[in-house]
C-alpha cells in the first residue's frame, strides 16, 4: 500500500509500546514522519523509541492529569491503547468496566480535544482511531471492550464530521484478530482452560468466524493506517475499515 511522505509531519500514537502500536510507530517514522509514542509500560516504551527514533512518553491514559501533558502541536493523532477483559455481565467487575470505558473512549476524546486546535490552525489533520470488528459486532462476555469500541466509532464519526470544514479527516481501523502479546495470551488461557492445543483455539474459537482464517499482523494494520495519513485519503472520513478476513460480511 503505497503512502505520501510524511516528511514534515509529527505524529502521536497511543499504545505505542507494542502490538499494533508499535508497528504504527515504525510505519509512520519510517514515511518521514516525527513520532511520539506514548505507553504505561517504560521499559517498552523506550526500547522501540530506541529502536525507530520515536519520542517516548510514559503516561497512564486513564489519568487526564497525565494525557494533560503530552504534546498537542500534532499533525496525526493515532488512538491505539487498549486493553481486554472478559467475564459475563452478571459477574463483570465495575471497575474494570470504567477503567476501559477511560482508555479506550475518554481517552481519545480528550487527545482530540488537545491536538484537534493545531490541526484547524494548518488546516489538515489526520485522526485515526484503532477501534475493532468489535465496534461492528459483539461477542459474549466482552461487555466493556464491545462497548468502548462502539463508543469509540461513534466519536470518530462526530470528530469527522467537525473536522471536515478544517481539512481534518477522522476514520476507524476495525482488525479482527492480530497477531499481539494480548491476543497470543487469550489463546494461551484458552489452552489451558478447553484443555487442548492452542492451534485448535485459533481455528474453532478466534478464526471461526471469519473466511481469512489466520491472524492478522499488525505490520498489516499499520498499512492501512499509513495510507489513510497520507495525502491521497483526504475525501475518506468517517468511516469504519473492516480488517477483520471477512468476519463482518458473514
Amino acid at each position: 500500500m503505497t503512502s505520501s511522505s510524511l516528511h514534515g509531519r509529527t505524529a502521536l500514537v497511543t499504545g505505542g509500546a507494542s502490538g499494533i502500536g508499535r508497528a504504527c510507530v515504525a510505519a509512520l517514522g519510517a514515511a518521514g514522519a516525527k513520532v511520539h509514542l506514548v505507553d504505561a509500560d517504560r521499559d517498552g516504551a523506550a526500547a522501540v523509541a530506541a529502536e525507530t527514533g520515536a519520542l517516548a512518553h510514559v503516561a497512564d491514559l486513564t489519568d487526564p492529569e497525565a494525557i494533560a501533558g503530552l504534546p498537542a502541536d500534532v499533525d496525526i493523532l493515532v488512538n491505539n491503547a487498549g486493553v481486554q477483559h472478559v467475564a459475563p455481565l452478571h459477574e463483570f467487575p465495575p471497575e474494570r468496566f470504567t477503567a476501559l470505558q477511560q482508555l479506550m473512549v475518554t481517552a481519545p476524546f480528550l487527545l482530540m480535544r488537545r491536538c484537534l486546535p493545531a490541526m484547524y490552525e494548518r488546516g489538515w489533520g489526520r485522526l485515526v482511531h484503532i477501534s475493532s470488528v468489535h465496534g461492528l459486532r459483539a461477542s459474549p462476555h466482552k461487555a466493556a471492550y464491545v462497548a468502548a469500541k462502539h463508543g469509540l466509532e461513534g466519536l470518530s464519526k462526530v470528530a469527522a464530521l467537525e473536522g471536515a470544514p478544517h481539512g481534518v479527516t477522522s476514520n476507524c481501523v476495525d482488525p479482527g484478530y492480530v497477531r499481539t502479546p494480548l491476543v497470543e495470551g487469550q489463546v494461551a488461557d484458552q489452552a489451558r482452560t478447553r484443555g487442548i492445543a492452542e492451534e485448535q483455539v485459533l481455528d474453532e474459537v478466534f478464526l471461526g468466524r471469519t473466511a481469512v482464517r489466520r491472524l492478522i499482523e499488525p505490520a498489516e494494520v499499520a498499512d492501512v493506517v499509513l495510507w489513510l495519513c497520507g495525502e491521497r485519503s483526504g475525501h475518506l472520513t468517517g468511516a469504519s475499515i473492516p480488517l477483520d478476513g471477512g468476519w463482518s460480511a458473514s
